[in-house]
């Protein structure tokens, strides 16, 4: 019974993950402004909304040859969706970040909160 309560106080606590810019610049940089702009620091992790969420940011955000469309808050995320920032950015910064956050949040269930800080 403790350790169901101590899950559910961490989700509505939530955890902070460090961003490492030094190892992703424009992936970080992108998460630097658009926080600085008014999006959320927090993701509430939502991996079922994410498609939908995806749908709705790239409306309007054409391919661009040689770069991938980043968003913040991302698609996973149930601040993500429409109204997202959405930076151009070079396919092997995006990916990378991607994969490195997918990773660290694996172990959270949907539902944890996770502010970010990017370093």
């Amino acid at each position: 019974m403790q350790n169901q309560f101590q899950e559910v106080y961490k989700q509505q606590l939530g955890y902070t993950l460090e961003f490492p810019s030094s190892r992703y610049p424009e992936t970080g940089a992108h998460i630097r402004d658009a926080i600085a702009a008014g999006h959320s620091a927090v993701c509430t992790i939502d991996r079922n909304g994410a498609e939908e969420n995806r749908k709705e940011f790239l409306k309007g955000y054409p391919t661009k040859k040689g770069y991938d469309r980043d968003e913040w808050p991302m698609a996973m995320c149930a601040e993500g969706g429409a109204g997202a920032d959405i930076r151009y950015i070079t396919p092997s910064d995006n990916r990378g970040a991607g994969s490195w956050v997918s990773h660290q949040l694996d172990k959270y269930a949907d539902g944890t909160k996770v502010r970010f800080i990017v370093k």
